[in-house]
C-alpha cells in the first residue's frame, strides 16, 4: 500500500553541471535516483563568464561570449550521448548569473524537488575557491541539497545519519528529511551531538529527543548521542564509526541557532566530509 505522499520529493531533480568528473558524479547519482523514482532531470549550466564579459555592455565582448555558449552547448551535446542517460526524461538549460543564482531560479521556476551536485569543481576554479559554490547553494536554497563527493556505482543509502538539535523550529527540516528516507527506503538515524560548550546530561537529551519523535509519527528510527568537542566533530566522527552511507542536517539560510549550529556548520561539513552530504532548509 503506497501513501499518496510516496515519492514526492523526487520528481523533478536539478544538477548543476560544469562538466568535470565531479559534477559527473553527481549526475550519475541523480541518475540512480531518477531511475528508481521516474524522476525528470534537469541539468544546468552557469556560464560564469570572465568579468569583462558579463560586467561591460559592450557589445565588442559578443563574439567571445558567444563562444562561451557554443561551447557548453557542444559539451552538453557530448554529455547526453553517455550511454547511462539513455530512457531518461533529461531538460538541458545554460544559466548566465552566479551558479546558486541560476540554482535557485530554476529550481523555483520548474518546482523542483532535490538539488544534487558534485563538491568540487563547480566554480571552474582549483584549491582556492573549492566548494564556495556549493556552501552557497547549500546556504541559500528552500529544498534539499545533495552534495556527492565521489563516484557510487550503487547509491544505496542504508545508513542515514541526520544530525539535529531536537529542538521546535528544526521539525519542518525534519519531515522532510523523513520523506527523504522513505523514498530512499533507509532507516533515519537521528543523531544528537554533546559537546562541553553545551553540556546536557545523557537523562536530559534522551527525554528531549523521545518528546521530539513522539511528535513525529516516525517509524523507522534510531535514536543517538554522541560526545564530542564539537558537532562537526561529533558529526564527522559518528558517521565514520557508524559507517554511515549518507549524512543529513538541516541548514538554516543567513540566521545562526546559537544552541547547536553555528552560522557555517553546514557548509564547513559539506566541504569536510567524504560521504555525501544532504541539507534540508529550516
Amino acid at each position: 500500500k503506497t501513501s499518496p505522499k510516496k515519492n514526492k520529493l523526487m520528481k523533478r531533480i536539478l544538477v548543476p553541471t560544469d562538466f568535470s568528473i565531479q559534477a559527473e558524479n553527481a549526475l550519475k547519482v541523480a541518475v540512480q535516483i531518477a531511475t528508481k523514482n521516474n524522476s525528470e532531470i534537469y541539468l544546468i549550466h552557469s556560464l560564469e563568464m570572465p568579468l569583462h564579459l558579463s560586467s561591460s555592455g559592450d557589445s565588442g565582448g559578443m563574439p567571445e561570449s558567444l563562444f562561451f555558449i557554443k561551447l557548453a552547448e557542444k559539451h552538453f551535446e557530448e554529455l547526453l550521448e553517455k550511454p547511462y542517460l539513455e530512457d531518461l526524461e533529461i531538460h538541458e538549460a545554460i544559466g548566465h548569473g552566479e551558479v546558486y543564482d541560476d540554482i535557485n531560479e530554476v529550481a523555483q521556476n520548474k518546482e523542483i524537488d532535490l538539488v544534487v551536485m558534485g563538491s568540487h569543481g563547480i566554480s571552474g576554479f582549483k584549491e582556492m575557491f573549492i566548494g564556495s559554490n556549493t556552501e552557497k547553494v547549500v546556504r541559500t536554497s528552500k529544498i534539499p541539497v545533495l552534495v556527492i563527493k565521489n563516484e557510487h556505482e550503487d547509491f544505496n543509502i542504508t545508513n542515514f545519519v541526520y544530525a539535529t538539535d531536537f529542538s521546535e523550529n528544526s521539525r519542518d527540516s525534519f519531515k522532510e528529511a523523513q520523506k527523504f528516507a522513505e523514498d530512499v527506503n533507509a532507516q533515519i538515524n537521528l543523531l544528537y551531538v554533546n559537546t562541553p560548550g553545551n553540556f546536557t546530561t545523557t537523562t536530559e537529551a534522551n527525554n528531549k529527543m523521545s518528546e521530539f519523535i513522539k511528535e513525529m509519527n516516525t517509524e523507522n528510527y534510531t535514536l543517538n548521542i554522541y560526545n564530542d568537542t564539537s558537532v562537526e566533530k561529533g558529526i564527522l566522527n559518528y558517521a565514520k564509526e557508524n559507517n554511515a552511507s549518507l549524512i543529513g542536517m538541516c541548514t538554516h539560510g543567513r540566521q545562526g541557532i546559537a544552541h547547536f549550529f553555528n552560522g557555517s556548520i553546514s557548509e564547513d561539513l559539506v566541504n569536510h566530509a567524504k560521504r555525501p552530504v544532504i541539507t534540508f532548509k529550516i
